[in-house]
């Protein structure tokens, strides 16, 4: 289980709320980013949205990340996710590493495949081929980085004898996480060696436990050294009282599993997934979902001592890491709200935690 201390992170989607510019948009997200910085949290990681103007203008990544470098000095950046089967590798190899350099080796690179076919769609890649194309991308991208010059043959990309610049800070590899959805890609990244983030969106808290114990048992059988580490990325809200917390958020949150349920019911035909039937169920589960399930299956609201107490439950139960609070889930709480939030978190459920736990 977890011994390390606990990573405190926010996961950010550069909301774009009614009304507002896209230059307004990122005015006030880089605000929340100032604000996290001096208030010490340790990582601010940064969505990848694409094709929707009316929630969020976080489609570039890596460029709000070489951003977030120069105007930051202590706090990681992390990516959450890239995904891989989208870029071009070789670009990719040097972008990130650009970044880490920039940032002092304070980048931490999360990546996956994306649950959703409409990008790949836009982008002119068949979601059906996400699996091969992330780990062909995956494995260039290790070559790249720890290899002066390297060679690479596989069904989608071929390179010969080429030297990606500039190589990460301290010629090792990045911190390399990757998203785990389906229960078969927790044991599958384990036996790669690679931290994992794993997420509630479409199931519950309760069920993570067995997915986590596949991805440990295959990182340990794979004879992998070190301890495998769990991230869970998770929507957190924090206010004074709890009715304040429990209540605020609540419209926002419906509306995201609503609108999540019905975009997963869409698109369950034309995923490319093996679990069609699994995909359209849990989207006509999320529409009719109520509220107080939401509360007890799928987030941690309340005071900041309420929320210390959660988070120390979750990390003697499942062993995680660290967390990516995802504090505007739905992107309808209101800016100020989510700042206090977010400075809650900061000043005291961090230190809290960290002398209780």
């Amino acid at each position: 289980m977890a011994s390390d201390p606990m990573e405190f992170g926010m996961f950010h989607e550069f909301q774009r709320g009614p009304g507002q510019t896209e230059a307004q948009a990122f005015a006030q997200s880089l605000e929340l980013v100032d604000a996290a910085e001096a208030w010490g949290l340790d990582a601010m990681w940064l969505a990848e949205l694409h094709l929707a103007p009316e929630r969020s203008v976080l489609s570039a990544p890596l460029t709000v990340a070489a951003h977030i470098a120069a105007r930051t000095r202590s706090m990681k950046i992390g990516t959450a996710v890239q995904v891989l089967p989208l870029c071009h590798p070789l670009r990719l190899a040097e972008e990130a590493a650009t970044v880490d350099q920039l940032s002092g080796g304070r980048l931490i690179f999360g990546v996956g495949r994306s649950g959703f076919p409409r990008t790949y769609e836009a982008y002119g890649i068949p979601y059906a081929e996400s699996r091969e194309r992330f780990a062909e991308v995956l494995e260039i991208l290790r070559r790249a980085w720890t290899q002066d010059r390297f060679s690479f043959e596989g069904k989608y990309y071929r390179f010969h004898d080429v030297c990606a610049v500039p190589k990460p800070t301290g010629g090792a590899l990045p911190d390399i996480r990757i998203a785990a959805t389906s229960p078969d890609t927790y044991a599958a990244i384990g036996a790669m060696g690679y931290p994992i983030f794993c997420a509630v969106r479409l199931g519950t808290l309760s069920e993570l436990g067995p997915n986590l114990a596949a991805y440990r048992a295959a990182f340990q059988a794979a004879g992998h050294p070190g301890r495998p580490r769990v991230f869970l990325r998770v929507p957190v809200y924090l206010a004074e009282t709890e009715a304040a917390a429990r209540e605020e958020p609540r419209e926002s949150l419906m509306y995201f599993y609503r609108t999540l349920g019905a975009q997963l019911e869409r698109t369950a035909a034309s995923s490319g997934a093996r679990a069609i039937e699994q995909r359209a169920e849990r989207g006509q589960r999320l529409q009719s979902i109520d509220y107080d399930e939401v509360l007890r299956e799928k987030i941690i609201v309340g005071t900041p001592a309420m929320v210390t107490d959660r988070l120390g439950a979750l990390r003697e139960e499942l062993g995680i890491d660290g967390i990516l609070a995802e504090l505007n889930c739905g992107s309808r709480i209101p800016h100020a709200r989510v700042s206090r939030a977010l400075e809650l978190l900061c000043t005291r459920v961090m230190p809290d935690f960290a002398t209780r736990h």
